[in-house]
């Protein structure tokens, strides 16, 4: 077994295993665990620009990435007109310089705002590097090996399905640039260290909410004499 097939055909499954064992078992046996521990109150406005960056610029590549994955044919289809092709590279590179900001401010707010750093665990940090690393592996890939809208859909998508059915292909990454590597790599670092730390709180959505009944809340105030 060679580093290739560890890194992309075994350590996928490792980290997809624990990244549904371990949410599951703090979901049923832990659940108090689950906070967001939101630390707006000790400093507000370098997370209000951070926090805003980070998610929307994560949330809007993934979106792009899951486009991949799900209709690469819409994706090359789309991409065959150049002006097209153009604009969404220049929308997806735009999203992840704002993500790599965004990622950058929370990690300096943690190590440079002393409360924030008192209540900071190993683990938020390890987070955000973790997230750090993706970000900018991902805009060096675009930066460097253009057109990922053009090829993703040839090369990547195969291989995540490849591992989801498990039929892995690790093969398909051995060939990949560096940059390319480490942002497929630390993709399912990400997913490994995702149940330890505080974001599995994005899972629990409350649902509930929605179909609950009314809840009437009487406020009872004793009239000063």
């Amino acid at each position: 077994m060679n580093w290739n097939t560890l890194l992309f055909g075994v350590f996928p499954y490792i980290a997809l295993t624990l990244a549904v064992a371990v949410t599951a078992y703090r979901m049923a046996y832990r659940p108090f665990s689950i906070s967001a521990q939101s630390s707006q109150l000790l400093e507000q406005k370098r997370l209000f620009f951070g926090s805003i960056a980070m998610h929307w610029g994560l949330v809007l590549v993934l979106l792009g990435h899951l486009l991949a994955l799900l209709i690469p044919k819409g994706l090359l289809l789309w991409n065959a007109v150049p002006l097209r092709l153009y604009l969404l590279e220049i929308t997806g590179l735009g999203l992840g310089l704002w993500a790599l900001v965004g990622t950058y401010v929370l990690l300096a707010r943690r190590v440079s705002v002393a409360r924030v750093r008192a209540a900071s665990t190993s683990m938020d940090y390890v987070v955000l590097v973790v997230i750090f690393v993706s970000v900018l592996s991902g805009v060096l890939t675009a930066l460097f090996y253009r057109y990922g809208s053009y090829w993703f859909p040839a090369v990547m998508t195969p291989y995540l399905w490849s591992i989801l059915t498990l039929q892995p292909r690790p093969e398909l990454i051995a060939d990949l640039p560096f940059w390319i590597q480490l942002h497929v790599f630390n993709f399912w670092v990400f997913l490994a260290v995702f149940p330890f730390s505080r974001l599995v709180h994005i899972i629990t959505v409350p649902l509930g909410y929605v179909v609950r009944p009314w809840q009437i809340v009487i406020w009872v105030r004793k009239l000063a004499r």
